[in-house]
């Protein structure tokens, strides 16, 4: 019987063990946002929005001059993004977005959106899953857009 008392005190000190490892494993993986990261992840939420709104006048700001935009349908420069955006040729109605993650590398940002994209396209609603890659640099102390890229996805 005290074996048996032995063997299962020895058990439980070693799950303990082993539950107090996993657990400072765990919360030492997990990394935290800084606040740099959190600005340019608001950024482009925000740029999704005056994209819905077709608020060109914010998004020519935002826009870099030699900005690039890749789309199912071709790829462009500022201007004509700009352009698309006004005349409603798209209007991105609603980006849904599922996850986010940034990565800065000096003075650009890559940011990867899985969304789920609400769009009129040639005056057909349709809603697509998208991988979208934003690249943002960063000059004379502001974040300025220079390239977004839908990837469709074959998953929703």
């Amino acid at each position: 019987m005290k074996k048996l008392a032995v063997f299962s005190l020895c058990l439980l000190v070693l799950c303990l063990q082993f539950s107090f490892a996993s657990n400072q494993q765990a919360s030492s993986s997990v990394t935290s946002i800084t606040n740099e990261e959190q600005e340019i992840i608001s950024l482009s939420r925000e740029k999704w929005q005056w994209m819905a709104d077709k608020n060109v006048e914010t998004l020519e700001n935002l826009l870099h001059e030699k900005a690039v935009f890749v789309h199912m349908g071709g790829a462009w420069g500022k201007q004509q993004e700009l352009n698309i955006i006004k005349s409603g040729t798209i209007h991105y109605k609603k980006a849904d977005i599922h996850e986010v993650s940034v990565n800065i590398i000096g003075p650009t940002a890559i940011i990867l959106n899985r969304i789920t994209l609400l769009a009129v396209v040639g005056g057909n609603e349709v809603t697509n899953p998208f991988m979208v890659t934003e690249v943002y640099v960063k000059q004379n102390g502001a974040w300025k857009l220079a390239s977004l890229s839908f990837t469709r996805l074959l998953t929703p």
